[in-house]
């Protein structure tokens, strides 16, 4: 039998249909080897084969945006999808902040579980993230002090130097404290840090390696660590809209806790390389933040928790005090 080209031209059109493909546009702020990027990249492996194919990224070579503006690049469909710190646009988001506070554990892991777990349940109902496709939160491993100059061993210590923050909670406690701080993105420590502008910056651990600071000589350690930052892995929600139920339906499986734990498990092995790797090569000097130290920034921290818990409330959130104590208990639990 002959198909006449007619038939000929539905039967490759129906084929075609059948092997769509959805490229999703991804960017990336940070570099293409730091562990969110790499994070990312996992990510995407997973989302491709998950699919069949169905679903690709194309990760761009360079971010569609300086970081603070990724939320609204990718609300607004420069990109598909992508991540950002909520503390880089202050006064923004009020909910992240509980997953930014101090001393909350030693792991990005179970950090990151805990608080999607945390977000999912109480914040995502409210949408203080409203406008774009939430897949994820986390949050990086436990935040230290970085400098150039000295140990430091107290909150005074701290003032007689300038460094660099990534903002949200920590901003806070700085002024609380007293510090003398400046909000920039990670990406800008390098050049903050070699040319003198800056002593020191408040990043992970995993920051001395991702990107190059070479010129720290001194990190001081807290238990649970100094602050966290609270980062939102999202995607256009109109291109979400428009995928298929299959393909929306793997999206739904890879995202949620499988976030969290794919970003934090990558975070944790980085932090962990950098302090056998990286810090011991390059003779950084290191120090326990001792009681005393801890202790002060716990009298001021309890004050900002409670300023917390009226914005908070004040946007909708129920019992923040007790949301606040469930995502610590939630914490431990979480293996």
């Amino acid at each position: 039998m002959t198909l006449r080209p007619l038939t000929c031209a539905l039967l490759l059109s129906g084929s075609a249909t059948a092997f769509a493909q959805t490229v999703l546009t991804v960017s990336s702020w940070l570099p293409p080897t730091h562990t969110v990027s790499v994070s990312q990249q996992k990510w995407c492996a997973a989302l491709e084969q998950e699919s069949k194919n169905s679903l690709k990224c194309n990760i761009l070579p360079k971010a569609v945006v300086a970081p603070p503006g990724t939320f609204d690049a990718v609300r607004d469909g420069l990109a598909d999808i992508s991540y950002t710190v909520d503390g880089y646009t202050p006064g923004r988001f009020v909910f992240t902040q509980v997953a930014e506070f101090p001393f909350l554990g030693d792991s990005s892991e179970s950090t990151s579980v805990a608080y999607q777990r945390t977000y999912q349940k109480h914040f995502a109902p409210i949408g203080e993230h409203r406008g774009a496709k939430v897949l994820g939160v986390f949050t990086h491993g436990p935040g230290v002090i970085f400098n150039t100059k000295k140990p430091i061993t107290s909150a005074a210590d701290v003032a007689s130097l300038k460094f660099r923050i990534g903002g949200g909670n920590i901003s806070e406690l700085s002024k609380a404290m007293g510090w003398n701080v400046t909000l920039k993105p990670a990406t800008e420590s390098y050049e903050l840090l070699s040319t003198g502008v800056m002593d020191g910056t408040f990043l992970p651990d995993e920051s001395l390696a991702s990107f190059k600071l070479n010129m720290v000589k001194h990190v001081t350690r807290f238990p649970g660590g100094l602050y966290n930052s609270s980062f939102v892995f999202l995607m256009n929600a109109d291109k979400y809209k428009s995928l298929t139920a299959e393909q929306k339906a793997v999206l739904d499986k890879l995202s949620g806790e499988y976030v969290a734990r794919l970003f934090g498990q990558g975070w944790d092995a980085l932090d962990k390389a950098s302090r056998e790797g990286a810090q011991v090569s390059q003779g950084v000097q290191q120090t326990a933040a001792p009681q005393a130290f801890v202790n002060e920034i716990k009298a001021k921290q309890s004050a900002l928790e409670d300023k917390w818990a009226a914005a908070a409330e004040a946007k909708g959130l129920k019992n923040a005090k007790g949301v606040l104590a469930e995502f610590r208990a939630e914490i431990a639990k979480v293996k």
